[in-house]
C-alpha cells in the first residue's frame, strides 16, 4: 500500500495540529475556551478525518469526524459571562 506523499504531509499537518492545541493546553500555554484551541482541533481532525475516508478506516473516521463536529460545536457555542 503506496500512499501519496501529499495524503502523508497532510496527515502529518493534521496530527500537528491537534497536539500543539494539546500540548498547548496541558502546559497553560493555551486556553481550552478560547477559539484558537478549537480552531487547531477542528481543523487537525477534519484533515484526518478526509484521510481516514480513502482507504476508508471506519474507526478513525468516527473518531475525527467526531472530534471536529466537537471542535467546531465548542468555538460557536453561546459563551457565558465570566
Amino acid at each position: 500500500m503506496d500512499i501519496p506523499i501529499a495524503r502523508q504531509i497532510a496527515s502529518f499537518v493534521g496530527a500537528l495540529l491537534i497536539l500543539v492545541a494539546y500540548a498547548g493546553q496541558q502546559m497553560n500555554w493555551m486556553d481550552a475556551r478560547k477559539p484558537a484551541y478549537n480552531i487547531l482541533n477542528a481543523i487537525g481532525s477534519a484533515v484526518l478525518a478526509y484521510i481516514a475516508f480513502r482507504p476508508f478506516q471506519i474507526g478513525f473516521v468516527v473518531l475525527e469526524a467526531s472530534w471536529a463536529v466537537i471542535s467546531v460545536y465548542a468555538l460557536f457555542r453561546p459563551r457565558q459571562q465570566e
